[in-house]
């Protein structure tokens, strides 16, 4: 039977100049009925990472390893288990979350679904203004709306259309200025182009690129192709099964990865040029994830790494630094190195 984790009563000092910081973030779901038989899945297992004023922190990983429960916990859309939540240097775990909120917001993955079909454009990015009172009269209120959709690549016309009546990017154009419309400092982009076809991918990409130039923004950027990532993320960090793996900087992680399960990730991203391609070596990894909800003893990874040995069955590999701000967790580094 799985049980809670017992609570971390002592934590290091904030990180400087980090706007956002989770320090040994758990977040267990609670399955099954009755009150002796409760397991629980391991959504996200003692996650920590900072992201600076600025910058853009990528999180990839295969669907179900925790990567959207990490964002929506960090705002605090899901209670954590334990750990802390850091915002400019506050812990904000417990506390009211409402003028938090515009400070920090989400952009959602599916654009057919996070917008309300039985409202206009106009009052799904005008809500917002409303809750945290940004506006003082309709007129303002309207004329915030109207520099919220042309700040997208959208016109004030749209402003009185339903979201049914819109393709997929220009929805998620919508989400975008809804999360825009209370300036905030910092957005988690949870998986924003990955329900959009590849041509309209480029075009958000680069709209988040100009965003964060003209206005500064801090971006926790989560996506499962790390082609995508690699090209907008400052640092990089991989999770599996709960557990951050390892985290680089965006070109340290691409090219001079340490852990085996990162290296199959990039030996998977496609390569333009075929001659290129042929003489790369693509690393495919056997078995399927385990599941969240009685994960493998020891290293998580180990079940389908082909370094494993009894240390990685009775152990937990520690996330350590081996390089200036490259940390990776992993028994036998030596080995996948050479």
């Amino acid at each position: 039977m799985s049980k809670l984790p017992n609570k971390i009563t002592e934590y290091p000092d904030p990180t400087p100049g980090a706007l956002v910081e989770i320090q040994h973030l758990k977040q267990y779901f609670p399955v099954g009925e009755g009150l002796f038989k409760r397991n629980y899945i391991k959504a996200v297992d003692d996650v920590s990472f900072y992201i600076k004023k600025g910058e853009t922190l990528g999180l990839v990983g295969e669907s179900g390893c925790g990567k959207t429960t990490v964002g929506r916990t960090l705002l605090r859309l899901y209670e954590p288990t334990d750990g802390r939540i850091l915002y400019d240097g506050e812990d904000i775990t417990h506390v009211d979350m409402l003028p938090y909120r515009r400070k920090m917001q989400i952009v959602f993955q599916d654009p057919f679904a996070s917008l309300n079909p039985r409202m206009t454009v106009g009052d799904i990015i005008g809500e917002p203004i409303d809750i945290h009172k940004l506006a003082s009269n309709k007129k303002e209120r309207q004329e915030k709306i109207i520099q919220m959709l042309e700040k997208v690549g959208l016109n004030s016309e749209h402003a009185n259309r339903y979201p049914h009546e819109f393709s997929g990017g220009q929805r998620q154009r919508i989400g975008i200025a809804r999360a825009l419309a209370v300036n905030p400092e910092f957005i988690v982009c949870d998986e924003p182009i990955s329900a959009l076809d590849v041509s309209i991918q480029a075009q958000i990409i680069n709209m988040f690129e100009e965003l964060q130039e003209e206005i500064g923004l801090t971006y926790l950027f989560i996506a499962h192709d790390l082609s995508v990532v690699k090209h907008i993320s400052n640092r990089i960090g991989v999770m599996y099964l709960g557990k951050l793996v390892e985290i680089a900087e965006s070109y340290e992680l691409t090219f001079h990865s340490a852990h085996p399960y990162t290296r199959s990730l990039i030996s998977a991203i496609p390569v333009p040029d075929p001659v290129v391609s042929r003489s790369r070596k693509r690393i495919i990894l056997e078995g399927d994830v385990p599941s969240p909800l009685n994960p493998p003893s020891g290293c998580r990874f180990r079940t389908r790494c082909p370094y494993a040995d009894k240390l990685c069955e009775e152990q937990e590999p520690v996330l350590r630094e081996i390089g200036s701000g490259h940390y990776a967790a992993c028994h036998h580094l030596d080995k996948v190195g050479s």
